[in-house]
């Protein structure tokens, strides 16, 4: 027997044992009227998770939590970056302007008046809940308005510690704590790009490797120390109801994890792409890009487009075991919810932020309008509504979630609101749901609109002076993984979902 397997093996055993052995209920006595909200972000986490059909990932915890909520197999994001992605999701709107659409988004949000409507967590805590952010769930590593590194390194390229956290929210209202442990890291831009030892990623010209299998605890690398302040937070709240949001890093770059994550696979066996090469029929300098943010800092491939088979399995391993070390840590925060006695009466949310091309359509990252960057992983377990292991094929946006928590926890949503609650799916997840999702995404001086439906996806691209620059077509029927623009052979379909697209997308207007 292999030795991954025998790890696998007990890693599995483990992560059940852990679910029937939880402590007598120590808080049940004490829980508010109005449901609790246990909010995880998870970093560019595609659906790739055992309870959306990839049999190969070893993701016991999530999928524990799948088998009693509703999985959401057609949940997509705005925007396909993670500032202006989170900035939707927590304000309920959509991107309208150049700002919005960019990692700046929360820069647009004003820092003097919460406005009307409020983001989600003001609009939590004016309705009394206390609210609690750890880790990364606006945009920055640790939720502050933190500058990134400029100027301050070693001789090796490593950034030098900055001083104290101490700068002030992103999101100016709505908090009442805001933090993320750092470690041995010292502050949160290196933790967010953190190797083992205390170490982080280059900025100096010598590229950091894309990815590493330290032989460390949980907490040998942030996202371990993220999970033991979100316990600790849990065990902290009292009598009135919580709003807490958790944002893990991983599995965004580089693909860093404790080895025993690592060992949960074999290499030989993870799939690579099942379609490498660009989408046909599509201008690729304006629909793809050219894996910037994994080779401009990354040493991960020889060759900046094209990657090997050796190359992609590193890789793709790198990302299944980052996926497998978040599934442990959420796993600790559902046991706790259980061992405190909170899990009947709080609403738990595992949203990514948006996908990632793992080689897929010749691509390596986010950052286009394809459904895999704009498809993340949506689970939601809410008691008393949820029915058990059912997945729903309705379409859903991020920025519905702002709503479907007010509906859920009893509050009126505030007006203003761009998404529609889908608390209705909890309870009927077969629901066909809304009509489109619509995504936003722009490159250079051109923008881009797509809009899903439940059998196509199609993209218009305007150039700076607002001039069609390309359509595309998918048929998900026949092309689910958007391999051919399909638009020149359907003139009337294009024709019914560009009206479609203009009578409901809002116009972007340059910031």
């Amino acid at each position: 027997m292999r030795t991954s397997e025998i790890t696998r093996r007990g890693f599995l055993a483990a992560a059940g044992a852990g679910a029937l052995t939880a402590a007598l209920p120590a808080k049940a006595a004490a829980q508010p009227a109005r449901p609790n909200v246990l909010f995880i972000c998870v970093d560019d986490l595609r659906p790739q998770l055992k309870c959306y059909g990839k049999s190969h990932m070893v993701t016991p915890n999530l999928d524990r939590l799948a088998g009693s909520g509703v999985v959401f197999n057609k949940h997509f994001v705005q925007v396909p970056t993670c500032g202006a992605s989170r900035c939707s999701m927590i304000t309920g709107k959509r991107p309208r302007t150049r700002l919005s659409l960019s990692n700046g988004a929360f820069e647009g949000l004003s820092r003097t008046d919460p406005g009307k409507p409020g983001a989600m967590p003001y609009y939590f805590q004016q309705n009394g809940y206390e609210t609690v952010s750890i880790g990364k769930v606006t945009h920055m590593p640790n939720g502050r308005r933190w500058p990134k590194p400029a100027g301050r390194y070693d001789q090796a390229g490593n950034m030098v510690y900055s001083g104290p956290d101490d700068h002030e929210p992103e999101l100016a209202f709505g908090w009442d704590r805001v933090s993320a442990p750092t470690g041995e890291w010292r502050d949160p831009w290196s933790a967010f790009f953190a190797y083992a030892g205390g170490k982080t990623r280059s900025y100096g010209p010598v590229k950091s490797p894309a990815t590493e299998a330290a032989d460390v605890p949980e907490t040998g690398y942030p996202d371990g120390l993220i999970a033991e302040a979100a316990m600790k937070e849990l065990r902290g709240f009292n009598d009135k109801p919580f709003f807490l949001a958790v944002g893990f890093y991983k599995p965004h770059l580089p693909f860093c994890a404790p080895k025993k994550y690592w060992d949960l696979y074999n290499r030989a066996d993870i799939p690579l792409a099942q379609h490498p090469d660009p989408p046909k029929n599509v201008y690729a300098e304006l629909s793809l890009h050219r894996n910037g943010e994994l080779t401009g800092r990354y040493d991960a491939l020889a060759d900046p487009l094209n990657a090997t088979d050796a190359e992609a399995r590193r890789l793709r391993h790198g990302y299944a075991a980052c996926v497998s070390y978040i599934d442990a840590q959420i796993g600790k925060l559902l046991n706790e919810l259980d061992r405190l006695g909170l899990r009947e009466n709080t609403i738990v949310v595992v949203w990514g932020d948006h996908g990632w091309h793992l080689g897929d359509l010749h691509v390596w990252g986010k950052h286009t309008t394809f459904e895999f960057s704009m498809r993340s992983s949506l689970l939601v377990r809410a008691p008393g509504k949820a029915p058990t292991g059912f997945k729903s094929d309705a379409l859903v946006e991020t920025l519905d979630l702002y709503p479907t928590l007010a509906d859920c926890c009893g509050l009126d949503a505030p007006k203003g609101l761009d998404g529609t609650s889908f608390a209705p799916l909890l309870t009927k997840p077969d629901h066909p749901g809304k009509d489109g999702a619509f995504s936003y995404w722009q490159k250079g001086s051109h923008k881009a609109v797509t809009l899903r439906t439940r059998r196509y996806r199609i993209v218009k691209w305007v150039d700076g002076d607002g001039k069609t620059a390309q359509v595309e077509l998918y048929d998900h029927s026949v092309d689910p993984d958007e391999t051919v623009n399909v638009a020149h052979d359907n003139p009337e379909t294009v024709e019914k979902l560009l009206a479609q697209l203009h009578a409901e997308s809002p116009r972007l207007q340059p910031a």
